[in-house]
């Protein structure tokens, strides 16, 4: 299943669900675009995500440094560790993505998915009411995502606010 979010900057591909690998892991293809950004800088209570490279340049912010993988490498995130990651560069970069075990980071993605497509990121930029659409979807979601940057109680207080006002992605 392929979930095209150009609008963030990338297209993911579910390469094996939940349901494919009996709540093991999720896995996935992601296709990032020149130059695009990742996500706030965020944690993982009780899950593992990997970064490995195929094609490209990845920026991958770990605990509280900038790592650059280039193809062939492999990047580990244990349970709890800040990260988020970037492609900084002029060029595709490919990545195969697992979360370990999947929980319900299938549906977050698919709700990352009607966000993208929602209307609310205006020529590929994020506003007031986009960050508070994106803030609803990460709070539906507390077992698999914290953010850290922003703190996590502003991302509940602006997911409150958009649920209040009609706006929820789940």
């Amino acid at each position: 299943m392929q979930l095209d979010c150009k609008e963030l900057g990338m297209v993911m591909t579910i390469v094996k669900s939940s349901k494919d690998t009996n709540g093991k892991s999720l896995e996935m293809e992601w296709t990032l675009s020149p130059n695009s950004g990742g996500t706030p800088i965020h944690i993982h209570p009780t899950a593992i995500e990997t970064y490995e490279i195929l094609s490209g340049e990845l920026e991958v912010f770990k605990k509280d440094k900038w790592i650059t993988a280039k193809a062939g490498e492999k990047i580990i995130i244990e349970k709890g560790e800040p990260h988020t990651f970037k492609n900084t560069t002029d060029e595709i970069v490919r990545v195969y993505n697992t979360h370990q075990p999947a929980m319900e980071f299938e549906n977050f993605f698919k709700g990352l998915h009607k966000f993208a497509k929602s209307g609310l990121i205006k020529d590929g930029k994020m506003n007031f009411k986009s960050i508070v659409g994106i803030s609803t979807l990460w709070t539906n979601y507390p077992k698999e995502i914290v953010s850290v940057k922003p703190p996590l109680f502003v991302m509940k207080l602006m997911g409150c606010y958009g649920k209040l006002i009609g706006i929820n992605f789940k």
